[in-house]
């Protein structure tokens, strides 16, 4: 399949591309500029993490990821609030590490291997070294610490492969095996195809890289994204696609400021677009992807530049030491905040943290008496 763009499909998209080109850069330069850039580019992880699961089909909320990630939840978390929260850490991870990281051999081997355990989407490796008894006389696999020993021999195994990946050589697992290995969870291989080779796919999206490091940056971006659609490298973590586009813009310059919610732009294009047999069609619902999300930056930056504006009047005057700074930045940092997250946070009483939202005059968001949570809107 060709992955390129010719001078006719350039033609077509170029109004699509000019408008992507002047919102990206639009809200690049604002967030630099702006006193909420950082919240700015916290609060977008939540909001990106839930619409990745929009547009995957499945519904969660960003008050109770916000809540998951604080380690309060409400009730028992869903798998696809697992799942978002996945998406969120993978973020960060993306976003705290060099820019052109996420699209390298050990930032992808980082992210596809261990980002996903947390809702079973990397197998297990058990180290061929280990035997199954622990001594000879007749002690079993069942013991107290055997389910502690299998964690470790499992992280030692990974963090071995990955090494081998970071000095080029070929992980000692993958030489000696001629059929790859079922999952240790999945002894009958249901979950398993013996058939999809991620790594064979991965390695077949990883070498449009040059590609689209040759082309525009948003150009390069959707060429990049149609390609994880149809090669679909990650049948677990699929969701990984719209992270790495916002990785391949921050790593060409074109959005620095922030990793850009590429997920909330395309959960506003209509599904038939995004999925339309046409090649025309979807890269133009990619470009228009990004123009929308960038167009929403762009909004969710004047509402909390006007909330700290209103927020910075309520605390002018006070002393240099007081917490009400410090909670204007925590409130601009998350989509919601409760009194424990507050408390939390600014090493203060329940109590106390009530005190400075009744000071600060955020709005109240649940409308409950025992449970209150607050946020801008």
């Amino acid at each position: 399949m060709r992955y390129d763009i010719d001078a006719a499909m350039f033609q077509t998209l170029l109004p699509s591309f000019a408008a992507a080109e002047d919102a990206l850069a639009r809200l690049d330069e604002r967030v630099v500029r702006s006193p909420v850039g950082e919240g700015f580019a916290e609060r977008s992880h939540f909001f990106d993490a839930a619409s990745a699961l929009w547009v995957a089909g499945e519904l969660v909320h960003v008050e109770d990821l916000v809540l998951h990630d604080a380690h309060m939840d409400s009730r028992a978390p869903s798998h696809e609030l697992t799942i978002a929260h996945s998406v969120l850490r993978a973020r960060r991870r993306i976003w705290t590490g060099e820019p052109a990281w996420a699209l390298g051999a050990v930032g992808l081997a980082t992210l596809t291997a261990t980002l996903g355990e947390g809702e079973g989407t990397a197998p297990e490796v058990k180290s061929p070294a280990v035997p199954l008894e622990t001594d000879d006389d007749g002690g079993d696999e069942d013991g107290p610490l055997a389910a502690e020993m299998a964690e470790i021999d499992a992280l030692l195994a990974r963090s071995q492969k990955l090494l081998d990946i970071h000095t080029g050589k070929v992980p000692a697992s993958e030489t000696p095996v001629s059929a790859p290995s079922r999952r240790n969870d999945d002894p009958l291989g249901l979950l398993g195809d013996d058939e999809w080779d991620e790594e064979q796919r991965l390695a077949e999206w990883r070498g449009l890289l040059p590609l689209a490091d040759s082309l525009p940056p948003v150009l390069g971006a959707i060429i990049l994204f149609e390609a994880w659609e149809r090669i679909e490298p990650l049948r677990r973590q699929h969701w990984l696609g719209g992270l790495l586009v916002a990785g391949h813009l921050r790593a060409r310059g074109k959005v620095a400021s922030h990793l850009f919610s590429f997920y909330g732009g395309l959960k506003l294009v209509r599904h038939e677009r995004r999925r339309a047999r046409d090649r025309a069609t979807r890269l133009q619902a990619f470009l228009e992807a990004m123009h929308l999300g960038a167009t929403a930056g762009l909004k969710e930056l004047d509402r909390l530049s006007l909330a700290r504006t209103q927020m910075e009047l309520r605390f002018r005057g006070r002393r240099s030491n007081s917490s009400l700074r410090d909670l204007a930045d925590f409130i601009l940092s998350r989509p919601m905040v409760s009194a424990a997250m507050i408390a939390r946070h600014l090493r203060i009483t329940p109590r106390g943290a009530l005190n400075l939202v009744n000071e600060i005059g955020i709005r109240e968001i649940t409308g409950r008496g025992r449970y209150r949570a607050w946020g801008i809107i």
